[in-house]
């Protein structure tokens, strides 16, 4: 509780009043007694209502509040949050409002001053951006109510519990690629088809016929119904992608508003987005992270649902990359052939770590590793040289991505597969690489 401005004026104004008199009467001029008796009861009694309005606001119940929110909320994109106040007071009153925001989310508009009216619902609202992923917990909020002559405001804190979570935004990221995909698709000539053939997936029990191969013949089948049965084929047009996903130190590089790691992860939503549309089935599994996840590739659009619950409250740790325990992970879990995107920041220190987890995944599954590259080392490389700060910097940056492509020289003499992208650029070029894999039917 603390004085109003009224109040303090109040005070000052009978005190300047009593000290004026005071003077007056220590230089011996003439005041009526009467005049400083008044003046000493103005301010009695302003203590005494002073004290009296203390004493009612503090039995004064607090206002009712609700809040209203989305459950969901998305990365960097600004989001409205209404906040309802009523009371069973007989009087208006105006309050002012402020909402306890968590860490990690940016706010506008608080606090704010509302009127409220007896019996009637008055509602407020400010904006709130993420700044971070994961999940956030709203308390309270915090009200300053006024007494009922205005000498005194309280500050009440209201319990108002509710909950959100902060999920990447590779909507707002790739918006015009989403809405265009289907049209996108058309004109590369993907299409997902059933075609009679060999493939690996099984299909269907017919009889057999001319033409058919003799390794089609069931022979259970055809001991049972004593006629050749043969076994009918699908090709395998959809496949299965399984994301590894760097959560170590190198991926907390930063690149404008967002890490390599967030951008990492829009990536891989992007895609996981087109290879659900195509029919494929899409999982997820993290290493160098306090606990590693796994999620199992499957299809349906519910599948991007999964992953956004699977990875809203990732972050990145602190840990070196372990490629050969991530290799470990993949191989025990993943049995069936797959198209495995190794999504990290490549270093010349990685060969042969990386050369050999690559190469184990390679015997069973298709491998694409997708290295990111820091825009600030192109940045720094194509920025003319005056100084000498910055002729260091040139060589050091030059050196440093040549042997980072010497890496990814060796690694593609290997017949591995290797993307290198700038975090920004990491999406739309994942995208053509699995597109083109696509239409040329070599996953």
């Amino acid at each position: 509780m603390r004085p109003t401005r009224l109040l303090l004026a109040w005070l000052a104004v009978l005190l300047g009043l009593n000290i004026a008199l005071g003077t007056a009467v220590a230089l011996q001029l003439n005041v009526p007694a009467a005049l400083r008796s008044i003046a000493w009861g103005l301010l009695l009694a302003l203590l005494l209502l002073a004290l009296l309005d203390a004493g009612r606001l503090k039995r004064r119940p607090s206002p009712r509040l609700r809040r209203q929110m989305p459950g969901s909320l998305a990365l960097g994109r600004w989001s409205e949050v209404r906040i309802t106040l009523e009371h069973d007071y007989p009087q208006p009153l105006v309050l002012e409002v402020f909402d306890h925001v968590p860490d990690g989310l940016s706010v506008q508009n608080l606090p704010q001053s509302i009127a409220l009216r007896p019996g009637e619902q008055s509602e407020l609202g400010y904006r709130l951006r993420p700044l971070s992923r994961g999940h956030f917990s709203f308390e309270r909020c915090e009200v300053h109510l006024p007494s009922l002559l205005g000498l005194w405001t309280a500050k009440r804190q209201v319990p108002v519990k509710d909950a959100t979570r902060v999920y990447p935004d590779f909507a707002r990221l790739y918006g015009a690629q989403l809405l265009a995909v289907d049209n996108w698709l058309s004109q590369l000539g993907v299409r997902q088809r059933q075609r009679r053939g060999l493939g690996l997936e099984f299909h269907q029990l017919r009889e057999f016929r001319e033409g058919d191969s003799l390794r089609q013949i069931d022979w259970k089948a055809t001991a049972r119904q004593r006629t050749p049965i043969a076994r009918e084929y699908q090709d395998e047009r959809d496949q299965q992608i399984v994301f590894m996903l760097d959560c170590g130190r190198r991926m907390r590089s930063q690149d404008n508003e967002l890490a390599h790691f967030d951008h990492a992860l829009n990536a891989c939503l992007l895609l996981s987005y087109v290879a659900l549309r195509q029919g494929d089935a899409v999982g997820l599994c993290t290493f160098a992270c306090d606990q590693p996840r796994y999620l199992a590739p499957v299809k349906g659009s519910g599948q991007l649902n999964q992953l956004l619950n699977a990875v809203y409250d990732l972050d990145t740790t602190r840990r070196a990359a372990d490629y050969q325990a991530a290799a470990n992970q993949l191989l025990a879990r993943q049995k069936r052939r797959a198209l495995v995107i190794i999504v990290t920041n490549l270093r010349d220190e990685d060969d042969e770590d990386l050369l050999t987890a690559v190469k184990r995944i390679s015997r069973q599954h298709r491998v694409l590793v997708a290295s990111l590259r820091e825009e600030v080392l192109d940045q720094v490389r194509q920025a003319p040289v005056q100084t000498l700060p910055e002729a260091l910097a040139y060589c050091g940056s030059v050196d440093y991505l040549n042997a980072r492509e010497e890496l990814h020289d060796r690694m593609k003499a290997q017949g591995l597969a290797v993307l290198d992208a700038r975090p920004s650029d990491l999406g739309a070029d994942l995208v053509t690489r699995y597109l083109g894999w696509k239409k040329a039917g070599v996953l």
